[in-house]
């Protein structure tokens, strides 16, 4: 368990820029949740968005796993969508339905309707919660990561109400009206770029943007209707002098597209090789990734051989940041979790690797 007064080295930031680290830094997506029996009182008590749009509960969330493992990095307690909310949209989290936008975004009128949000007025509260784990987390000096979703999956999203199988109706507005598209995705870059700036400036320490959607896109999609808003949105982030990650998933088949965001590091999912991946988006960015996070769902002797096999893939090379290639499932152990986070820190890679 990490000591109230420990003070990590700066390897996570350091990583980041590709700078020689002393052990490989390691966070996880999703690394406060409901695995955790600590998040499960809360939710007991709180739904989401309470928890999220109370600095303060926000606060004690995103410190629950620092307390209890080894991390070398804090990632706010928050979600993707209710930035949405400064557009007009209403948005909830339904049990066994995931996340929702009860007011979808379909048609000409409903796009043009989406309101000019004032950033700090409409998510002072995860700001604000940015402000408060600062405090706890400078005296420990362990960084903390700010995040939004990409435009490209917002827009997912707000058109098609929720999560789908196969995004119709997301896929038929961007190809049928590009025009419409290009007029959402527009409101959304100037909101996820502003919020993302909003966060650095309130404390966070390095930005992460989750395009969990991007691999529904080929290459030629993804160029037209998403590459651009990504880069516009990173140049903004980049505006506030901290380090950017790209994370998305399903594009081990238009990596050097990904790479094309500008951001610091290209975060990867566990669908490629991690060596084979960096070796396609070349040594100027900084790499992280990717164990299949339902491989700690599994005995230890196969989390310990899998993640050894991630480190050896990364051959010790400065720029790696460990991460699973996804978000900690719920069924997740602690314990997997605590050995996982000491192991990566204990490793040396095999020569040769």
């Amino acid at each position: 368990m990490a000591g109230m007064t420990d003070i990590r080295p700066p390897r996570f930031l350091d990583a980041c820029r590709r700078k020689p680290v002393d052990k490989t830094p390691v966070w996880l997506m999703r690394q406060a949740g409901r695995y955790m029996a600590e998040y499960r009182e809360l939710r007991k008590d709180y739904g989401m968005l309470d928890l999220i749009h109370e600095p303060k509960l926000a606060c004690q969330v995103t410190m629950q796993p620092i307390d209890a493992f080894d991390l070398d990095a804090a990632i706010i307690f928050a979600d993707i969508l209710p930035p949405l909310e400064g557009l007009g949209l209403k948005v909830g989290f339904e049990a066994g339905e995931g996340p929702i936008v009860y007011n979808a975004v379909r048609d000409e009128a409903a796009i043009k309707s989406l309101k000019d949000p004032d950033i700090q007025e409409t998510t002072w509260f995860t700001l604000e919660a940015i402000k408060l784990v600062r405090q706890q987390l400078d005296p420990r000096g362990i960084p903390l990561i700010g995040f939004s979703g990409a435009p490209f999956t917002l827009a997912s999203y707000s058109v098609e109400g929720g999560s789908s199988k196969d995004f119709i109706l997301t896929k038929r507005l961007m190809m049928g009206r590009p025009d419409l598209w290009k007029q959402l995705m527009d409101k959304l870059t100037t909101l996820v770029g502003g919020y993302l700036k909003a966060q650095a400036e309130a404390g966070a320490q390095a930005l992460q943007i989750f395009d969990t959607w991007a691999g529904l896109l080929g290459p030629a999609d993804y160029a037209r209707f998403a590459l651009p808003y990504n880069r516009a949105i990173v140049q903004e982030a980049k505006t506030a002098g901290v380090p950017v990650i790209y994370f998305s998933t399903g594009t081990d088949g238009m990596l050097e597209l990904a790479a094309q965001t500008g951001a610091d590091v290209i975060g990867v999912d566990w669908r490629i090789d991690l060596a084979e991946a960096w070796r396609r988006i070349g040594p100027e960015f900084a790499i992280q990734g990717n164990l299949d996070p339902t491989c700690l769902l599994a005995d230890w002797p196969a989390v310990e051989e899998r993640t050894a096999a991630v480190l050896d893939s990364a051959g010790g090379r400065p720029g790696h940041i460990f991460n699973l290639g996804h978000g900690v499932l719920r069924e997740t152990s602690v314990e997997q979790v605590t050995r996982l986070v000491d192991f990566v820190h204990q490793y040396q890679v095999k020569p040769g690797a």
